[in-house]
């Protein structure tokens, strides 16, 4: 499955973000989705707010009435998502939803899942994808919050450090 899952704002009823996303979730589980269906978002910030002269710290929904999900989009996820109780639609013309871009999601603050490598510095890596597919290379660093790979691939008779992401390589 190479196809990349992609953030889609999902209108719901106000007040019922916090339902829809757990039924999400729980449809999500029951039919093993995870692999489509990845994360279910309402985005909230902190407030403060003060009464009777105490402060308060108190969680406020960002978009109310929308919840943000990340998923690969296909005829059942878009099904599942689609008929959960409390969704009214995807935003996006008819039913075609149009998943946020890259920008959107930054200015939103949502992380990108972090990507788990079952990598160790010594092992033998295959690239992937990138210039240097299908070479092998031996791992030499991992940076954690770079998400990326340090790669000695031996390149013209001597062996040349590379730097790859964790989505570029498969462990052998």
């Amino acid at each position: 499955m190479s196809e990349k899952a992609k953030w889609y704002v999902v209108h719901t009823y106000s007040g019922h973000e916090n339902k829809v996303k757990a039924n999400i979730e729980k449809i999500v589980e029951n039919r093993g989705m995870e692999e489509v269906i990845h994360e279910v978002l309402v985005p909230t910030e902190d407030v403060v707010e003060i009464k009777n002269g105490k402060k308060k710290v108190k969680q406020k929904k960002v978009f109310p009435g929308y919840v943000i999900v990340n998923m690969i989009m296909n005829d059942e996820s878009w099904y599942v998502v689609r008929n959960t109780r409390g969704v009214t639609g995807f935003v996006g013309p008819g039913s075609k939803p149009i998943p946020l871009t890259e920008e959107e999601v930054r200015n939103m603050g949502i992380a990108e899942p972090t990507p788990q490598i079952d990598v160790v510095v010594g092992d033998t890596i295959k690239v992937t994808s990138g210039p240097f597919e299908s070479f092998m290379g031996v791992v030499k660093g991992i940076n954690l919050e770079k998400h990326t790979l340090k790669v000695l691939i031996s390149m013209f008779g001597r062996e040349t450090p590379v730097e790859l992401d964790f989505t570029q390589v498969q462990k052998l």
